[in-house]
């Protein structure tokens, strides 16, 4: 791969400028949106009520044209009510199979940690494999396939924690935050007569993000930065302050995410810093610190800032 062709360049650019007329404030936040998109990766957001996830996520499923559904999650949610079921149909004398709302582009699962663990399980094979089984039968994902899982990090009552399992599955975890002042009056001007989803026009198809997505997996990756990128997962499974660390997976996401980081920076080759500025994100909800560590005042930030300073960074040498 020579260069990043102009047209697609274009398409990520339009993708960017669709879901910041939505969400002000955000290009960070919107960057791993897309990167998680292209890196075939799925999202979980962190946040508190009120800080815009519901709409940056239909903000994306309308730029690509892309199916959207939302489960709002509850104890009383079944298996069934994400992946399908089969039901008898007596003419046909036969079972047939109604999907659930599994089968589509762009999932939202709204508090997912309000679901039980048993329905939260059903969510990992659908997250990895990208088919779901009912009855024994496979049943396969459309593409593309993302799913973006939220949860408010100051509610308890009435909450699932996520098994690690799950977490893993998880490419990236973020926030979006509050919005600064001068953000939060341009959100209020632009919603003062409609909200900004009513105008929004597709830029993009299914079938154009598929093709992002291949030209993703050519993006070049040194072996140096390859092997920086493996450092650095594997220090977390040998830090003190660490009780579990990154897995196998973390790596693969991280070299994933850096592929799909530097395509839309307009780059066909990673660099050191991609993954750098990801590994938090990728690896950061992926860690467990031991409970000394917490009480001493560690982070997961710290502690990886702390493995930063351990990797030697790989400096390209000018011929």
């Amino acid at each position: 791969m020579e260069s990043i062709p102009k047209e697609e360049m274009q398409l990520i650019l339009q993708l960017r400028t669709n879901l910041e007329s939505c969400i002000f404030g955000k290009e960070k936040e919107i960057n791993l949106l897309l990167t998680a998109l292209l890196a075939e990766g799925h999202v979980l957001l962190e946040d508190v009520p009120g800080t815009g996830k519901t709409v940056l996520i239909k903000a994306l499923a309308r730029s690509i044209q892309g199916q959207y559904r939302r489960i709002q999650c509850n104890p009383d949610l079944l298996p069934t009510d994400i992946t399908g079921v089969s039901i008898f149909h007596p003419k046909e004398e036969s079972f047939i199979f109604r999907p659930g709302p599994v089968m589509t582009n762009i999932l939202l699962i709204d508090e997912i940690n309000r679901a039980t663990t048993k329905t939260q399980s059903a969510l990992l094979e659908a997250m990895e494999e990208r088919h779901v089984t009912v009855d024994g039968e496979c049943y396969e994902l459309p593409r593309p396939f993302l799913l973006l899982a939220t949860q408010n990090p100051i509610d308890f009552e009435g909450t699932y924690n996520l098994p690690e399992a799950q977490l893993d599955r998880f490419m990236m975890k973020f926030s979006l935050g509050y919005p600064s002042q001068d953000t939060e009056l341009q959100m209020i001007t632009a919603q003062s007569r409609s909200h900004p989803l009513e105008d929004l026009q597709p830029v993009a198809t299914t079938e154009q993000i598929i093709g992002l997505q291949n030209l993703v997996r050519q993006i070049h990756m040194d072996e140096a930065v390859a092997q920086y990128a493996v450092q650095l997962v594997r220090l977390t499974r040998e830090q003190p302050a660490i009780y579990l660390g990154a897995s196998p997976r973390a790596t693969l996401s991280l070299v994933h995410a850096a592929k799909a980081y530097a395509f839309i920076q307009g780059r066909d080759y990673v660099i050191p810093d991609d993954i750098k500025e990801l590994t938090p994100y990728v690896l950061g909800h992926r860690i467990i610190l031991q409970s000394e560590a917490r009480m001493e005042g560690a982070t997961i930030l710290s502690v990886l800032e702390t493995v930063f300073r351990q990797v030697r960074v790989p400096v390209r040498l000018e011929k």
